[in-house]
């Protein structure tokens, strides 16, 4: 076991789901054409200024009540002082002293442990450009499509103490935003992302250790590695003698490290100002009420209300809960179907989420509606179709959206239950597997496995498994 003790905090970045920019109204859209999404206000020209868009005062305040923060009436706009290419006015408009939201939380669950994250602040800052290099051509371009896209940044306590914390938190919140409604979640267009400051020190030391940040984190499993990586880099310095050094790190997806990208800031050297061009927002309590009354039922409410009313397990609730197309998705199949709820956990986890992950759809483009995978199921629990067949015939219906019913029936797929057709298979089977039948009698009666994938290959899966099973049953007894 290791002597050391890993300490955590994440600075999330979330783009705003707002149809224009934080200060001006060009297009936040993503995948436009190069420096399409610009005007003087967000490429920096000499006397323009700056007007806040409201909208994200809503969805950054919404972001506060739904973390249980305190929300700021007063909050105010700083300028950021550095200089980057991609950055044309040569500082970024962000909060400093007094942001919008303040010590919250959120709530995770490790290995069926349960802990509270500390949130810092949520504070609103418009986004930078983006650098783009080219090696072959030995030039570099700046698109500044992104430049003023409207961001909150959520700055955790230090109280994550393992990758997995981190990644459980990272998840946790991103649901949460995508409940809100505020946020896309698109990781690999960076509309959620995060920088990881992390250190380590000795178990039972107060004192914190010198933290490197790790940026260029753009997916779960990379913020796990990359995080992972660094504990072991650090505790190998410590252990040989050496000191961390305080510094920005990125991370190498292909190698699987982390390697030094530049000394790491303090709040001083970004010499920090209240932005002489935009006043202190100052909310009404009325509108802070309003937004609060339209919070929708959040990911850990849900996951407690599914568990007590469809009797779901901790980590179908979790799984279920953490996409919130997949909980719409389930809630509504569940009252489509007379049914127990557990089968269509059953079917939602085992083969809707699977489907979603390798095609890339998400729950809410998937052309098996939910009363669609209620019909199916209903064949299957009317003997129609056996399970294995309902299973082959998902992906199918998940892309075409055809009507279960009419697919069975166009396809020939209705399952066999007539006794004297099943009979006269059972007695082939037993016919050609003689050995198989004196060691089914001998008490090796997993056999039946083997005698009932015998009958589902001649019947090409048609043969309903309850008959096959009573009439082995019987001729073998």
């Amino acid at each position: 076991m290791s002597r050391y003790e890993t300490v955590i905090g994440l600075e999330v970045h979330a783009q705003l789901k707002t149809e224009s920019k934080i200060f001006c109204s060009c297009s936040t859209k993503f995948g436009n054409d190069p420096n399409e999404n610009v005007c003087a206000v967000c490429s920096g020209m000499p006397g323009v200024l700056p007007v806040f868009n409201e909208k994200v005062a809503e969805y950054a305040t919404k972001a506060g009540l739904a973390t249980d923060c305190v929300i700021n009436l007063k909050s105010v706009f700083a300028r950021k002082n550095y200089f980057y290419p991609d950055l044309p006015k040569g500082y970024q408009i962000s909060q400093f002293e007094q942001p919008i939201c303040e010590h919250g939380h959120v709530d995770i669950e490790v290995d069926g442990e349960r802990k509270r994250v500390g949130l810092t602040r949520i504070h609103m800052e418009e986004d930078a450009g983006k650098n783009i290099h080219s090696a072959a051509d030995n030039v570099s371009f700046v698109d500044l499509n992104r430049t003023g896209v409207p961001l909150i940044e959520i700055v955790s306590e230090p109280d994550m103490r393992s990758a997995e914390e981190a990644v459980a938190y990272l998840k946790e919140l991103r649901s949460v935003l995508l409940y809100l409604g505020i946020c896309d979640g698109n990781m690999e267009e960076g509309s959620f992302r995060c920088d990881a400051n992390v250190s380590i020190r000795p178990y039972g030391q107060e004192a914190f250790g010198t933290r490197a940040e790790l940026k260029n984190l753009n997916s779960f499993k990379h913020i796990q590695k990359a995080i992972e990586y660094e504990v072991e880099r650090q505790i190998d310095l410590v252990e040989d003698g050496e000191q961390v050094i305080q510094e920005t790190r990125l991370y190498n997806v292909e190698k699987g490290t982390t390697h030094s990208m530049r000394g790491k800031e303090e709040a001083h050297d970004y010499r920090y100002f209240p932005d002489p061009d935009l006043v202190p927002l100052v909310l009404d309590q009325a509108w802070v009420d309003k937004w609060r009354s339209e919070l929708p039922e959040l990911p850990s409410a849900k996951r407690a209300r599914f568990m007590a009313e469809y009797d779901l397990a901790d980590y179908d609730a979790a799984l279920i809960t953490g996409d919130l197309a997949v909980a719409d998705y389930f809630e509504a199949a569940v009252k489509a179907y007379a049914g127990d709820p557990k089968k269509v956990t059953n079917w939602v986890v085992g083969e809707l989420l699977p489907f979603c992950h390798e095609s890339g759809t998400e729950a809410c483009g998937v052309r098996l509606t939910p009363d669609k995978l209620a019909a199916l199921l209903a064949l299957v629990d009317d003997g129609t179709i056996s399970v294995k067949i309902g299973k082959d015939i998902f992906r199918d219906l998940c892309a075409t959206g055809d009507d279960p019913a009419a697919y069975v029936e166009a396809k020939g797929l209705v399952q066999v239950s007539d006794t004297s057709e099943l009979e006269a298979m059972v007695d082939k089977v037993i016919a050609d597997n003689p050995s198989e039948v004196e060691a089914y009698k001998g008490g090796k009666t997993k056999l039946m496995g083997f005698f009932m994938g015998q009958v589902m290959r001649l019947s090409k899966g048609q043969a309903n498994p309850g008959v096959v099973t009573q009439l082995f049953t019987k001729k073998l007894s």
